[in-house]
């Protein structure tokens, strides 16, 4: 039986799963502590959660994923923030649109957002910020 080849391309993206694994355990984590424990508007706490994983993983991404050393981090994390930002715009939609319009479970219209996101930040990311 041939083994089949693993792509550059696909290295980076299972690196990319496991990064944003780590962080959707701090984004979840953060998100029910900021909302279910301290009671923040749902929307403030996924913001809020969804942040903080956003630059976790961007020092993980640059240091691992993408072993990217150019010298302009600050330059390199606003690009970052800003894909994350609008992945924010794409997941809070879903959610909206999942929990608030179709009465879906909140964690569940989440993870559905999550998914989508990942490949919304994957290719921003591989594109713009780390090429």
């Amino acid at each position: 039986m041939e083994l089949i080849e693993i792509t550059p391309l696909a290295i980076k993206f299972l690196k990319f799963a496991v990064v944003g694994g780590i962080g959707l355990i701090i984004d979840f984590g953060l998100t029910y502590l900021c909302k279910e424990i301290f009671k923040f508007n749902k929307y403030v706490a996924n913001a809020m959660g969804f942040f903080v994983a956003a630059t976790n993983n961007f020092l993980l991404n640059r240091a691992w994923t993408f072993a990217n050393t150019d010298p302009n981090i600050l330059g390199q994390y606003a690009k970052f923030i800003l894909f994350a930002l609008a992945g924010l715009l794409i997941n809070s939609a879903i959610i909206w649109f999942l929990h608030g319009q179709r009465k879906k479970n909140f964690y569940f219209s989440k993870a559905v957002a999550t998914v989508i996101v990942t490949l919304w930040n994957f290719a921003s990311n591989i594109l713009f910020t780390f090429r």
